[in-house]
């Protein structure tokens, strides 16, 4: 199982990566696409909507079954990847790339230091 580094995770299993311009890149992780199987739709969060952090901001449906996204940090969305409307296989072939779902304006950038780091997402899958 794929688990970079760099990201920070949330208990469930959103990745978040903090950008350059200090926007949070969020997306599901290796552990849950493949624990979905093979994804068939997303529902991607509203440009512009905000949330609290833990709240559903979207969902995601495979063969197996339908996972709500949660947001794993406070803030505003400002981007999501439309691209995922045509092809939502990307959350299966490239959860940290191509299959990211949303960026969001952080309420609070130093909250994301709340989430786990790799090493203790890790020990939260093998678990």
């Amino acid at each position: 199982m794929n688990i970079p580094e760099d990201l920070r995770y949330s208990s469930d299993h959103e990745w978040v990566r903090i950008g350059d311009d200090g926007r949070a890149h969020v997306g599901i992780t290796d552990f849950a696409q493949d624990a979905l199987g093979d994804v068939v739709f997303v529902e991607l969060p509203e440009v512009g909507a905000a949330f609290e952090a833990g709240a559903v901001m979207g969902e995601v449906e495979s063969t197996k079954s339908v996972s709500d996204l949660f947001v794993p940090a406070a803030g505003t969305v400002v981007e999501t990847n439309g691209e995922l409307d045509d092809a939502p296989e990307k959350l299966n072939q490239d959860p940290y790339g191509e299959g990211w779902i949303c960026i969001l304006e952080l309420s609070d950038a130093a909250s994301v230091n709340d989430l786990m780091d790799a090493a203790a997402y890790r020990e939260l899958t093998e678990s």
